[in-house]
């Protein structure tokens, strides 16, 4: 969708990024659950691996779409680091 010229209905995006916000901080309890119960050691030896291998995926895409996110946020900003 990268240079697509579309009028984009900025209250629908904020309520969808007010949403994906909260399910990511959803995941994120999650995952720290599992990590202050196991050891990386006894999940790979004890999960299921199909289970652990779509987490993985998973965090894998959130990290890959939010990192371009962050990376156009400095290209906007002229590389500084500051908040909108």
């Amino acid at each position: 969708m990268s240079g697509v010229s579309k009028q984009v209905d900025k209250n629908r995006l904020t309520a969808d990024l007010a949403a994906a916000a909260v399910e990511l901080l959803s995941a994120q309890c999650a995952s720290d659950r599992i990590r202050l119960q196991y050891s990386p050691q006894d999940i790979v030896k004890f999960a299921e691996e199909r289970t652990l291998k779509r987490a993985i995926a998973s965090a894998e895409a959130v990290h890959r779409f939010f990192s371009q996110i962050a990376a156009q946020i400095k290209h906007e900003d002229g590389g500084s680091d500051g908040n909108r």
